[in-house]
């Protein structure tokens, strides 16, 4: 008898460290930044000479922001702070209001926000009003993260993880599949072990929030900062999901203990728990997708699916196989191959669905890395399923009530396999999908700044040319005299050619602003370095002319 508990131990053992090691697998890289939110445009724009003090500073993200208090700051050329009041976010938008009668010099301002992920994003840009000067340095850094909070909050990710894994797959198996003569107290400790995993972590995630979005230390952290992030959509959420397990607990007992169970018990138990599956993809990367609705439901799927099938694998494993008779077996390992057949293809279907999302276009499916390693994922589960199917193959002869040991090797085949597979998605997450790649280089190419300064003996013209690309382009220039004072401009004119390919200077139609600022567009037809040529009269006699290449990509 002892022996027999022993080698029920070591199954369980071994199981588990199994299931713990493909956790490990798909949960290591988890903190992928491609997601998150990105500064996308800046009005005034990054590293630009404007000739007179804005009254505010604009900041425009790639999603919809949260602000933490505090830590959007602008300086001015003397190192004081230029803002005023609060900033106001309004989706993607945060609005810098700025004390009047800025001097001249270079402005710094720097941010830190909340992505809709739940991911704190930071960095600052400059500006400078009138000429540049040495950049004032902010007291603090708005851009890093403590380590051991960003470590501890991937372990807590791991460990919630594996709770939902422990909870959901053991429960359904005891509802639906588990011998009335057997002991409930092994799987019962299952159970409760992830009830324990999933609190903790949801615990921990929502004292860790608060220095991740501050960028503090883990016990860094003040009344009000606890108080931001149980206001906030993330701290909802995880109340939420502390709300749903304890109840789930409670309803759980009867279920655990063996009989007195209803049929309603279990109809709110599957309603539970489907809200509580719900709070992972509504806390992470899903919600800022960019059909944010289909990806929520998608890794909602996915995670269940991987719980069963987990959890499942892991009931059978340390205790149906070495405890249940060969009449059991031949009842149960169907409706389990049945089972694990159909988690497997919602995993299938739910993670080609998002990865398509994500590739989106056939191309980029075949003639990318991370469009192939999706093809090699596909093909992995293609053998997962196939490996399901011989041992249902096997349970159909008869060979599993004889013995189990043919399906356990199956089995384990079928979790080495599915090891492959999350370790292809840990690769996956770690590259930049073609959609993402593609909208981030457009972003970054729509809001880019061709800066120049040009000078002669008698002049300093400063050139922005935006967003400096094949189409239309707006020029902005401001002329100042040698020692940095604004330089009255009687006449402005233009020109753009390229002639590597053979154009021709195209005038450049300008409008006068202000004395000495000017501003034009122009269609540019094609990409590579073109030639601009100003000339500035500033007098009945005087004039100058200065010339500058820029890239047009």
């Amino acid at each position: 008898m002892i022996r027999v508990r022993l080698r029920r131990r070591r199954a369980l053992a071994a199981a588990a460290g199994l299931l713990f090691g493909v956790l490990g697998l798909l949960l290591g890289p988890a903190a992928p930044a491609s997601a998150h939110a990105a500064l996308v445009a800046s009005d005034p724009q990054n590293g630009t000479i404007v000739p007179d003090a804005p009254n505010r500073v604009t900041l425009t993200f790639s999603e919809s922001v949260q602000l933490v208090e505090g830590r959007i700051q602008v300086l001015g050329p003397d190192g004081q702070r230029a803002d005023q009041g609060k900033p106001q976010a309004d989706g993607g938008t945060v609005t810098v209001p700025l004390r009047s009668g800025g001097g001249r010099g270079t402005y710094v301002v720097s941010y830190r926000v909340i992505s809709a992920d739940s991911h704190p994003i930071g960095g600052s840009i400059s500006y400078s009003v009138g000429e540049q000067s040495t950049p004032p340095v902010a007291a603090g850094d708005a851009t890093g993260s403590d380590p051991v909070v960003r470590t501890l909050i991937s372990v807590g990710k791991f460990l919630g993880y594996a709770g939902l894994v422990l909870l959901v797959g053991p429960v359904l198996v005891l509802a639906l599949l588990w011998p009335h003569r057997l002991s409930r107290r092994g799987p019962a400790r299952l159970v409760y072990t992830g009830i324990g995993l999933v609190l903790g972590s949801t615990l921990l995630a929502l004292w860790l929030q608060a220095p991740y979005a501050t960028g503090a230390s883990m016990f860094d952290v003040g009344f009000g900062d606890l108080r931001d992030v149980l206001g906030s959509t993330f701290g909802a959420v995880m109340l939420v999901r502390l709300g749903v397990i304890c109840a789930a607990a409670v309803l759980l007992r009867p279920l655990l203990r063996g009989g007195g169970e209803s049929k309603a018990d279990l109809a709110l138990l599957g309603a539970l728990g489907v809200a509580a599956l719900a709070t992972w993809p509504l806390s992470g990367h899903p919600t800022a997708s960019p059909v944010a609705g289909v990806s929520v439901v998608l890794d909602a799927i996915h995670l269940a699916a991987m719980a069963v099938w987990l959890g499942g694998l892991l009931m059978l494993l340390a205790f149906l196989l070495p405890q249940a008779d060969a009449r059991e077996l031949g009842a149960i390992l169907p409706i389990w191959s049945r089972w694990a057949a159909t988690a497997v293809s919602a995993l299938l279907l739910a993670g080609v669905v998002q990865a398509m999302i994500e590739v989106g276009s056939l191309s980029g499916l075949v003639d990318t890395t991370y469009g192939r390693l999706i093809l090699v994922k596909v093909g992995l589960a293609g053998v997962v399923i196939a490996v399901a199917a011989v041992a249902r193959s096997v349970v159909r002869k008869g060979g599993v009530p004889e013995s189990p040991r043919p399906l356990r090797r199956l089995v384990g085949v079928e979790l080495a396999v599915s090891a492959v597979v999350l370790a292809v998605t840990a690769a996956l997450v770690q590259i930049a999908p073609p959609r993402t790649a593609e909208a981030a280089e457009t972003a970054a190419t729509k809001n880019t700044t061709v800066s120049q300064t040009l000078r002669n003996s008698s002049m300093s013209l400063q050139v922005d040319i935006f967003p400096a690309s094949v189409g239309n382009n707006s020029v902005h220039l401001y002329a100042y005299t040698p020692d940095n004072k604004p330089l009255p401009v009687v006449e402005w004119t233009a020109t753009a050619a390229l002639p590597a390919k053979g154009i021709e200077p195209i005038e450049v139609p300008l409008l006068r602003i202000t004395d000495f600022h000017a501003i034009g567009d122009i269609a540019l037809p094609t990409a590579g370095d073109w030639t601009f040529k100003f000339t500035l009269r500033t007098s009945d006699i005087d004039q100058s002319t200065v010339t500058m290449t820029a890239k047009i990509s």
